[in-house]
Formats: C-alpha cells, sequence, structure tokens
C-alpha cells in the first residue's frame, strides 16, 4: 500500500505571482476600464521594447496569436502548413481553424525543435508556412529554417508559446521573426492568466490584426472614447473579425511580470544546472542549450533511460514520494484528430525522434520559488526509482 505524503506535493510548475501583481490588477479595477484599453497599449509599447519588434498586438490566447498569424500569413483552405507534431495540440489546432492542413515533421532528439533537415522533405506547392516551435523554451533555429523557406515564398512563424526570456543567437526569440506568437498562460514564465501576444515587422499587418482581434472594427473601443468620448466616431466593419481581445486586468499583470521576466530565467537556468549535476551520475539526459542560444527551462525535461521502469510507473511512484510530474511533450499526430489517414492530416513520414520522446521523457518540477530541498526530495526519489 503506497503512503500518503505527509506534507503537500511538489508541483510541476508555480508562477510567480505576489502583492505587485495584486496591486495592478486592483488598479485596473479602480481605473474603470476593465475591458482592452490603455493598459494594454501600455504592455503592448513594452514586449515590443523587450523584444526590439516594432509593432506587438495583445490578444487573447497563444492559440488565437496563431490562428491571427496564419491569417496575416495569407494561410487559408487547401494550404498546408508545417508544423512539429511534439506540440501542444494547440500549434496544430491553429492550422485547421483557418481551414488548411497540419503536416507534421519530425524534431532532433537533442532539443525537440524543427530543423530545416525535418522540414525539407515536406515542402510541397501547397506549403503556405511553416510553424516552428520554440519548444519548452529551447530556441529553434528560426535562421536556417528561413533559409530553407523563404526563397519558396514560405512564411516563417514562430511558436514562441513558451519562449519568453529564451535567446537566439543572443537575441530574444521571436525578434528576428516575420510573425511570432506568445503565450501568458500560467506554465509560462511570464503570466497573465490567460492571454497571447503576436509580434511582426510589418505596419500594415499589425494594424490588419488589431481590427481583427475586435470584430474587425476599423477603430478600437479605446479609440472611439479617446475621441471626445466617442461622439461622432462612427466604427465600420470591413471583414469578418473575431473578440481576440486582452483585458486591462490582464496586461497590468503582464507588466509587473514583464519586469520579473529576468530574475525568472537567471533562477530557473540555475535550478537547471543544479538538476543536471545531480542527475549526471544517474545517466539521464536532461534538455539542455542549442548551440545557437539559450533556453529559459519552461518545461525541464528528462529523457527516460531504455532500461527505465514503464514511464506510467515512474510517474506513479513520484507522486507517491510526493513530486508531481508529468508524462513529456505531446505528439499530435497520435491524437484522434489528427491520426494518420484522417482527412485533417497525418504524418507523411516516420516521426521517431517525435515518438521516442514522447513516449520515453517526464517533465520534472521546476519553478522560480523551488527550494533545494524540494530539488533533493525529486532527485531522491528519481534516484530509488531508477536505481
Amino acid at each position: 500500500m503506497s503512503t500518503i505524503p505527509s506534507t503537500p506535493p511538489i508541483p510541476v510548475m508555480l508562477p510567480w505571482l505576489g502583492e505587485e501583481e495584486a496591486q495592478a490588477a486592483a488598479e485596473a479595477v479602480r481605473s474603470g476600464w476593465v475591458a482592452q484599453g490603455p493598459r494594454v497599449a501600455e504592455f503592448e509599447r513594452a514586449i515590443a521594447a523587450y523584444l526590439g519588434v516594432p509593432h506587438a498586438v495583445a490578444v487573447s490566447s497563444c492559440t488565437t496569436a496563431l490562428q491571427l498569424a496564419l491569417i496575416g500569413a495569407g494561410v487559408g483552405p487547401g494550404d498546408e502548413v508545417v508544423v512539429p507534431s511534439l506540440s501542444f495540440i494547440a500549434t496544430a489546432n491553429a492550422v485547421t481553424y483557418v481551414g488548411a492542413v497540419p503536416v507534421f515533421a519530425d524534431v532532433e532528439l537533442a532539443s525537440g525543435n524543427l530543423t530545416a533537415e525535418t522540414v525539407a522533405p515536406l515542402l510541397t506547392e501547397r506549403t503556405r508556412a511553416v510553424i516552428a516551435v520554440d519548444q519548452g523554451g529551447v530556441p529553434v533555429d528560426l535562421t536556417a529554417i528561413e533559409a530553407l523557406a523563404g526563397p519558396r515564398g514560405i512564411t516563417v512563424i514562430e511558436d514562441a508559446a513558451c519562449g519568453a526570456g529564451s535567446l537566439l543567437r543572443g537575441r530574444p526569440v521571436g525578434s528576428g521573426a516575420a510573425i511570432a506568437a506568445y503565450s501568458f498562460h500560467p506554465r509560462k514564465l511570464l503570466t497573465t492568466g490567460e492571454g497571447g501576444m503576436v509580434t511582426c515587422q510589418d505596419g500594415e499587418l499589425a494594424a490588419r490584426l488589431r481590427r481583427l482581434r475586435e470584430h474587425g472594427m476599423s477603430v478600437s473601443a479605446a479609440d472611439r472614447h479617446a475621441a471626445s468620448g466617442g461622439a461622432g466616431v462612427v466604427e465600420t466593419y470591413d471583414e469578418i473579425g473575431y473578440n481576440f481581445r486582452m483585458t486591462d486586468i490582464q496586461a497590468a499583470i503582464g507588466l509587473v511580470q514583464l519586469g520579473k521576466l529576468p530574475a525568472m530565467v537567471a533562477r530557473r537556468r540555475e535550478l537547471a544546472s543544479r538538476y543536471r549535476s545531480l542527475l549526471g551520475p544517474l545517466g539521464e539526459r536532461l534538455v539542455a542549450d542549442p548551440a545557437h542560444g539559450t533556453g529559459n527551462f519552461q518545461a525541464c525535461w528528462l529523457l527516460l533511460p531504455e532500461d527505465a521502469p514503464d514511464r506510467t510507473e515512474v510517474l506513479t511512484r513520484l507522486a507517491g514520494a510526493g513530486v508531481s510530474a508529468r508524462r513529456g511533450i505531446m505528439a499530435a499526430h497520435l491524437e484522434a484528430p489528427y491520426k494518420t489517414g484522417r482527412p485533417q492530416g497525418g504524418a507523411r513520414v516516420p516521426l521517431p525522434n517525435t515518438e521516442l520522446l514522447t513516449g520515453r521523457s517526464l517533465i520534472l518540477p521546476l519553478f522560480h520559488t523551488l527550494t533545494e530541498q524540494q530539488q533533493d526530495t525529486v532527485v531522491g526519489a528519481l534516484r530509488v526509482i531508477l536505481g
């Protein structure tokens, strides 16, 4: 019979939120403007400045950010979009939302990311875009994929959902992308509860995305209000849009979180380094920085050795020791909507690295306030289980 731990289990992830975020949210409520308004605009400017990009458009989630990015890139019914199967299913779902077909590419084993070599065999005359994911915060080599896709007229969209604080060749991930999408979900370093951001280099595209996120309105509600309380301002609706807005309450929290991002990254990298030194003698492989950048360790995944117990057993035994771990990153092509042979898409080529990583990896607890004592508990439990 398993013993119930006397203390609360160590979680996989905890957002770093405190009194400063609570006060910022309360101030937004007291201001009387809680919908998309001045704080959203300020948050957009702050994100753009941090990334060094000209335009940032706040939206309701990274999924809606990806959907708008695809629309902005001209992707629609009949088009194909190359995506990694090794990613949260939202990456593939965003493609289906615009009527296109996700085509699954394999990833390299070390990083869990697409490479130019895994993408190349899947490009056809129907390929309109590639979505390159910074999986678990590991920066994808966007430069190599763009060098492959650009001459063919294929847009590369960076899914930087996990990437806030990661660097590609010394610059924030997404800063060099034509279009990039970010997530502020609670499992990400920088959180607004829910929320996302689209960044782009083109001003006309940014203006269109701002309209599309607000039902296609030619003049936003905030701008109408700023113009003499809205008197005499009549908006038009020139294309079908969406309700993809962020609230000022979320943006207020995001502004505080952005200021804490460097500390979050530094702490997570310190903890990941300690995991590596403690787990090294066991022979397991922990995700690491690629040669072209540094990660934020949004997800600290571990590849179990071939002789390890079944992963479900490992997770169950960790839970019994008071450690909440999770299965590794999912593979979308193994889920019902995207299995081979279904009209929504499928894997056209074998995906051996994807299936190895999704089947044998697990995600370890890693968050800003994780203590060394908690980390020792995680490592001690793994030592017993993997022996």
